[in-house]
């Protein structure tokens, strides 16, 4: 095992969120987009606060990667996500869906109408 591994294992995951399991709010995806909001003071805030807030300011990132840039389970990441939307730190939103594609029929109608006009 390497030293940093080992170094990381030794905060235990209860101890990072103040031994809550659950986020405050249950609107986080691993693809919920979560952005900083620059001008909150990060005075008060845990070492992963802190560190959540330094990857957000560069530009929203997904649940998932914030969750990868951390080292951290997914459960303990929603967390601090959570308590950090509570205090205004971060601002979260799902990611903008798809466009939902056109019937078949209209399509085939379009594809039509242009060839009988060419």
């Amino acid at each position: 095992m390497s030293p940093g591994r080992r170094e990381r294992g030794l905060v235990r995951p209860y101890v990072v969120t103040d031994g809550r399991a659950y986020p405050t709010r249950n609107t986080f995806d691993l693809v919920t987009l979560v952005m900083a909001h620059p001008d909150r003071p990060l005075t008060g805030l845990s070492p992963e606060k802190r560190r959540v807030m330094e990857l957000c300011l560069g530009g929203a990132l997904s649940v998932a990667e914030v969750c990868g840039y951390l080292e951290l389970p997914v459960s303990v990441t929603k967390v601090l996500l959570g308590d950090l939307v509570d205090s205004g730190h971060i601002s979260a939103r799902a990611p903008i869906p798809p466009a939902e594609l056109p019937e078949v029929q209209l399509l085939q109608e379009v594809l039509d109408g242009l060839r009988a006009r060419l």
